[in-house]
């Protein structure tokens, strides 16, 4: 079937739509809504499709194209529920079950016939997380199955006015919903208001004078102070006391109006070096290190006690022969700290007596390669792209290069570019069904790095890397296995993952074969240096990627800075670049 995909973005749901559909054989086109309804009309005349499919809208189709078409939405809401803000309220009214609906365009928003709907647990998570694992996975079944009812021509939508359903019209979540009372508002109630607006559109507040969106909360179990006072920083987060306890922040974006030059998301430490100091603060020297001197620094350990309930982006643990190296980074992107940071702890792992190493396992984010966020805010653009691109090479390289045990990267979420190709430096790639990669770096304008030139080709053939890279679209986990990015499908729900990761690595550690298999690999590593070292192909690739770099002129800029900054770039074609959330 020809089928025209028409979204806002092409986001994680977009994206898995496409890929999923693409899967099943039909014909999948894109349009971008935010390139104007004509866009949208053309797209419509020029691919004639049999069906219009919107995963992601946040304005309306135009009255033409819904009249002359069927044209089905994708709403994250149960059978009923209507308005633009629907994950907002439900974590804000703390639903237990929730749902997705997928429902006909007509002249009142959300009001159309039902084609098919899904319901799901409401998890312990930010929005944004929820959105690209519980939502996603409800909404990729329940597009699936309108499109085969809509094929077979025998099915019936079901009318909104059916006695079974119950219509509930929730206004838009404003910020005079989502401010934060630090002097009333209990740390649950705080969490939750972070939470619900962790990715976009964060919660509008006041930090040290100025106005700045908060993105993210974590519940923080010793540190104390006066409701609101920041008390410390963390790798880039910051910690803000509540009535009854503290938070966690991760990340702050300035407010457009504030005047800022790098007015997006990135780690709230950085933002806040750029701040005046509090007045009374000890004397120091503003922005040094990348965080508020004013601040101290607090750190925990990798292998952090279980009893304790405080925020970390990496964290190591043990279980007799398995080593867990976890991290969680916003967004899925990873800045030279965070690059570093990791490596660190990974040579860390490493000094451990184990016979299999895990490399992710959380829900959510795998990996989407360099910072672009942080490089954009940085005063030399360049020399950071080059920095994190380096300190990115430096931890995919320490992986390939280890030989005395098993490594398996565990995707629990999405991966982007440099992330895919820190996966494939593992001897196996676990990858949970719902999770989108996409294995390259052509729509910002990059050749790559991170090995690539050795760990693609080496899975899925010299012929599929030069296509996946070339055509720069997304990948199903189901099509990934079928050509070689990934060794095994995790099937469970997100929350389900990282215990069924845990239940398989015991299998692999328990094989009696496993001696002889960390045996093969260093042998089999040992040939592949001598036919070709590894350096090598850092430096092929390095030397393409600083020559982009360090070109004012280079389509780079431009299309980071458009990234960053949410503005329209490019054709209709998909966009999935690396970083993209």
């Amino acid at each position: 079937m020809d089928i025209l995909l028409v979204a806002s973005a092409f986001n994680s749901l977009s994206q898995r739509v496409y890929a999923e559909l693409s899967d099943q054989g039909h014909r999948v086109d894109v349009v971008l809504a935010s390139h104007g309804a004509d866009a949208v009309r053309a797209a419509v005349r020029e691919v004639c499709p049999e069906l219009v499919v919107a995963p992601m809208l946040k304005s309306a189709l135009p009255e033409d194209v819904w009249r002359e078409h069927t044209c089905l939405i994708v709403h994250p809401g149960p059978p009923g529920d209507r308005g633009p803000s629907a994950l907002d309220w439900a974590i804000a009214e703390e639903a237990s079950e929730w749902g997705v609906t997928v429902l006909q365009a007509e002249a009142a928003m959300d009001a159309g016939d039902i084609w098919a709907d899904g319901a799901f647990p409401v998890p312990p998570a930010g929005k944004s997380d929820m959105y690209r694992n519980e939502v996603s996975d409800a909404a990729t079944a329940a597009v699936l199955l309108a499109v085969r009812r809509f094929a077979d021509g025998s099915f019936k939508p079901r009318p909104q006015s059916d006695p079974g359903i119950r219509v509930v019209w929730r206004d838009y979540f404003r910020q005079e919903q989502r401010r934060i009372d630090w002097e009333h508002d209990d740390t649950a109630t705080v969490l939750r208001k972070l939470r619900g607006a962790d990715s976009q559109p964060g919660v509008l507040d006041e930090v040290c004078g100025r106005e700045v969106f908060l993105h993210g909360g974590h519940p923080e179990d010793r540190l104390r102070g006066q409701p609101g006072e920041l008390l410390a920083t963390r790798s880039g987060a910051v910690c803000r006391a509540t009535r009854d306890g503290a938070v966690w922040i991760p990340e702050l974006r300035p407010r457009k109006a504030s005047g800022d030059p790098a007015p997006f998301r990135r780690p709230a430490a950085s933002v806040l070096a750029g701040f005046p100091a509090p007045p009374g603060s000890a004397p120091g020297m503003p922005g040094s290190n990348g965080r508020p001197y004013w601040l101290p620094e607090i750190a925990v350990p990798l292998e952090l006690p279980p009893e304790r309930t405080t925020w970390t982006d990496i964290r190591y643990r043990q279980r007799g022969d398995i080593g867990f190296l976890s991290f969680s980074f916003p967004g899925g992107a990873m800045s030279t700290v965070h690059c570093r940071r990791l490596l660190a702890a990974y040579r860390y792992a490493l000094t451990r007596r184990t016979s299999v190493l895990v490399l992710g396992g959380a829900r959510d984010f795998f990996s989407n390669g360099i910072h672009l966020n942080v490089i954009e805010a940085s005063s030399d653009p360049a020399g950071e792209s080059w920095s994190n691109l380096v300190a990115m090479n430096d931890l995919v390289e320490a992986v390939l290069r280890t030989t005395d045990r098993v490594v398996v990267a565990a995707l629990g979420g999405n991966a982007a570019a440099g992330g895919v190709m820190l996966a494939l430096a593992a001897d196996e790639v676990w990858c949970r069904t719902g999770s989108v990669l996409n294995p390259h770096y052509r729509n910002m304008g990059l050749y790559g790095s991170e090995y690539w030139t050795y760990s693609l080709p080496r899975r899925v053939g010299a012929e599929a890397a030069e296509r996946l890279t070339s055509e720069a679209l997304p990948v199903s986990a189901a099509t990934a296995e079928r050509i070689g990015l990934v060794d095994r499908l995790v099937p469970v729900p997100a929350r389900e993952f990282t215990a069924e990761v845990e239940r398989l690595a015991a299998d692999v550690a328990g094989d009696p074969g496993i001696a002889q298999r960390i045996t093969t690999k260093a042998t089999a590593r040992h040939a592949d240096e001598l036919q070709r070292p590894l350096a090598e192909y850092r430096r092929a690739e390095l030397a393409r990627m600083r020559a982009v770099f360090f070109d004012p002129q280079a389509p780079y800029h431009a299309l980071r800075s458009a990234f960053v900054r949410k503005l329209p770039h490019g054709s209709a074609r998909p966009l999935a670049q690396e970083g993209a959330q």
